[in-house]
């Protein structure tokens, strides 16, 4: 049977450990919200479909029915997060290299927020996970082989998907739109770039939504002393409360970002900024339903690449693009190494 939200809070009010475990990723979930979200309305506010208030707000919405609607549909996403790498062993020592991960991976995308570099919020997890995982079993025996070969193959689908069907679908409305009169289009791709805006926020709280809820779930089994549990069942208020939390996040909004990702690396219009809505959709859907854990920031941001690299190549900032490759590259080493450490330090210390 699933934990009821009141079995959850009798718990917490008698689980000091629970409690922390539950504060810090809910901690890291509202970090998520408010530094990952504004890519996926980036291109709104850039091409001026949409005020920043109104296309935060509307992210805040999508974000919180991605959760909900993709988790009772496909959860597979977030079984995968589950079940990536081993914190079995001393209950006590696992619970506190979890609580290290979380902290690691709030310092790392706290300091991309700070230089408006849109790092991976779901690479961050991952490697914060995976570094507290190795540094708990002392070495690569707290890794999942198996699960965590999904997200290498979730790079390579977000990388090729997002910017092949970025780059194909704005040829192909260039193409169909080649006669239209030029104020009926962009009237048209107005309403079509709010549409598949909003697509992109849905599908972030699909994708980033699902992580943090299989995070959450280890979190309360672990505080309870279970290292090695087989079930995976999540109840609905797990659910709401990780669609809310990172709904809140995103209403905190994230200008810098949107800025380094709509408006610094390619000049995008209106169909444009459609087209590379629509590629991101399509590839984050894809890879929800397989169950490959994609990061929504590196999916649109290849898919802009792919939408600026279909007029001409100097149409992309090379430059931007390059500093968001090396926070990529950098995500994986850079916040496993912390969890790494964190989690040793926590455990010497607690």
């Amino acid at each position: 049977m699933p934990l009821s939200f009141t079995e959850f809070t009798q718990m917490l009010a008698g689980n000091p450990i629970m409690l922390v475990t539950v504060i810090l990723t809910l901690g890291v979930v509202l970090v998520n919200g408010w530094t990952d979200a504004p890519n996926a309305i980036a291109t709104c506010v850039s091409t001026r479909c949409m005020s920043v208030r109104g296309a935060i707000i509307m992210a805040a919405v999508m974000n919180f029915l991605g959760v909900t609607v993709m988790t009772l549909i496909n959860s597979t996403v977030a079984q995968t997060i589950y079940n990536m790498v081993d914190f079995s062993g001393n209950a006590h020592d696992s619970i506190v290299a979890l609580c290290a991960a979380m902290v690691a991976i709030v310092l790392w995308a706290t300091g991309a927020w700070y230089f408006g570099i849109p790092t991976s919020e779901s690479h961050a997890l991952i490697a914060g996970l995976t570094g507290a995982a190795i540094a708990l079993q002392g070495g690569l025996a707290g890794v999942n082989g198996h699960e965590w070969a999904k997200v290498i193959y979730g790079l390579f689908v977000s990388t090729i998907m997002g910017f092949g069907l970025g780059y194909l679908i704005v040829r192909g409305i260039n193409y169909l739109f080649r006669h239209a009169h030029l104020q009926t289009a962009e009237k048209f791709f107005k309403y079509a770039e709010n549409a598949a805006g909003a697509g992109m926020a849905f599908m972030h709280g699909a994708q980033d939504g699902q992580k943090f809820i299989g995070v959450f779930l280890f979190g309360i089994y672990l505080s309870q002393g279970v290292t090695d549990t087989t079930t995976f069942a999540i109840p609905p208020w797990v659910m709401f409360l990780i669609s809310i939390v990172i709904s809140l996040g995103t209403s905190i909004g994230g200008y810098r970002i949107i800025k380094s990702v709509g408006m610094d690396m390619v000049k995008l219009r209106r169909h444009e900024g459609f087209a590379s809505d629509l590629a991101g959709v399509i590839s984050l859907f894809t890879a929800s339903l397989f169950g490959l854990p994609v990061s929504t920031t590196h999916t649109k941001t290849t898919a802009i690449m792919g939408v600026g690299a279909s007029k001409r190549l100097t149409n992309v900032n090379w430059n931007v693009a390059k500093e968001m490759v090396w926070a990529w590259v950098l995500t994986f080493p850079g916040c496993g190494v912390i969890g790494y450490f964190m989690a040793k330090l926590f455990i010497a210390i607690f």
